[in-house]
């Protein structure tokens, strides 16, 4: 976010900036329920705090003064959203891992060893 806005921090505004919501105009319009699906959509995963500290900067009002009936709408509404489509799995954090140390006997390596690797230190 470009201006300042109360209870969004640096890691919060960074999650904001990044989906798209630059200014407290572009937050207004979104909602906080939206900008929350939003930044969970892009894959970040912030707790239910970022979502009432949102309300809270529309509101102008500390996150925690929100009444806790407020706070049961916004889930709701939230939850909503996701069951009528839900978040995408995240994919793996790195692909399949393989065990590189047995040879495949298609394996076309240009020395003609088995090893996966040069091992030679005489170089």
């Amino acid at each position: 976010m470009s201006t300042k806005l109360r209870n969004i921090g640096p890691k919060s505004a960074a999650w904001l900036r990044q989906v798209g919501l630059r200014t407290a105009e572009d937050l207004a319009a979104a909602g906080s329920v939206g900008a929350f699906v939003k930044v969970r959509r892009a894959g970040f995963k912030p707790s239910l705090n970022l979502l009432y500290s949102l309300e809270g900067a529309l509101q102008d009002c500390h996150w925690q003064e929100l009444p806790e009936a407020r706070r049961a709408e916004l889930v709701a509404e939230y939850d909503a959203i996701i069951a009528d489509k839900p978040l995408k799995k995240a994919p793996p954090a790195s692909g399949p891992v393989y065990d590189r140390t047995v040879a495949n006997d298609d394996d076309d390596d240009a020395d003609g060893g088995d090893a996966p690797f040069d091992t030679d230190d005489d170089r």
